[in-house]
């Protein structure tokens, strides 16, 4: 059985549940990996699917399609990341008043296990310090207690594309991001889960051990002992896979595709900048059999797609 990312790379729910939707009334669809270029088609159908694993800032377009994912039998977790940063930080995402009725709704339909908060990441600058996590952060664990009961975590990486977005905002804004040292990290992690634990909730720090102890226990956002206990007749063993260092999450298949995501966050590392998202989200076509008709790759549409094909195979190696 096959876990399904949906995804680290993109928010799939926020700007393409028709696609995705249109993949699973397909049953298959076709992913790059970005290393090695390589294109795979993977089986949707419902018996070889142990799960769907969606990520998102923003589920409300998704919400229409439940009933037809339940229905045909899906199996689904959610990671909702709600961080209530100031919109200077994140331009494209729904006001958090929103979101948190969002939360609520996928919590009473599926249940608090279902639903995983991320305050992810927790960005340190001028406007956000520990004085004003105190306060935001104690507003969302207030929305969001009883509908979760973990809280994912980590600070960003400031990789080369955080570091141009960085310093865009500043000479834009004035405002100053940081990578804060790891003492004031400890510091302010502990506030917080000093702060969820009183609303029933456990801060669990991804990619980022040097934070676990007490009440912050280490993320596992691919989590295969939630996924066997909540789906027992689905999900079997699961391998670990780490993805980087100190990465907890467990083997799945990510059909993303990076630079497509239009939430526009200064700390994304899935987009190489904001125009690029732009422009994909432009080319992007919901009846592709993949996210993205990257060059050379030809993304297929369904009604050109010979019958007797590979749709109902796990994951098939196809050449370039």
């Amino acid at each position: 059985m096959n876990v399904i990312s949906a995804s680290r790379r993109t928010d799939i729910p926020a700007f393409y549940s028709e696609w995705f939707m249109n993949r699973i009334r397909a049953g298959h669809v076709r992913w790059r990996n970005s290393r090695s270029g390589r294109v795979y088609t993977v089986s949707l159908q419902p018996e070889d699917v142990g799960a769907i694993v969606f990520r998102s800032k923003n589920c409300l377009p998704l919400l229409p399609h439940l009933d037809e994912l339940d229905s045909r039998g899906y199996r689904t977790v959610f990671h909702f990341t709600i961080t209530g940063l100031p919109r200077v930080f994140e331009p494209g995402v729904p006001d958090v008043s929103q979101l948190l009725v969002c939360a609520r709704a996928l919590s009473d339909r599926y249940g608090p296990e279902r639903v995983m908060w991320r305050c992810d990441p927790v960005l340190i600058s001028d406007i956000t310090d520990a004085a004003y996590y105190r306060t935001r952060f104690r507003e969302l664990a207030t929305g969001m207690e009883g509908v979760t009961n973990r809280c994912y975590f980590c600070y960003p990486i400031y990789h080369k594309s955080v570091l141009r977005n960085t310093s865009r905002l500043r000479h834009a804004t004035g405002v100053e991001c940081y990578d804060a040292p790891r003492a004031e990290q400890s510091e302010i992690a502990v506030m917080l889960a000093d702060i969820a634990a009183e609303h029933g909730i456990q801060m669990l720090s991804c990619c980022g051990d040097y934070l676990v102890g007490g009440k912050i226990g280490k993320a596992h956002c691919i989590d295969a002992e939630l996924l066997s206990r909540l789906f027992p007749e689905k999900i079997g063993l699961l391998a670990p896979h780490p993805i980087r260092e100190e990465c907890g999450c467990a083997e799945c298949t990510d059909i993303g595709a990076y630079d497509t995501c239009l939430h526009g966050c200064v700390y994304c590392y899935a987009n190489t900048s904001r125009e690029a998202a732009i422009r994909n989200n432009k080319r992007h076509d919901p009846n592709w059999d993949m996210l993205m008709n990257y060059d050379g790759m030809c993304a297929t549409h369904d009604s050109a797609r010979p019958r007797g094909d590979d749709s109902k195979s796990s994951t098939l190696e196809l050449p370039l």
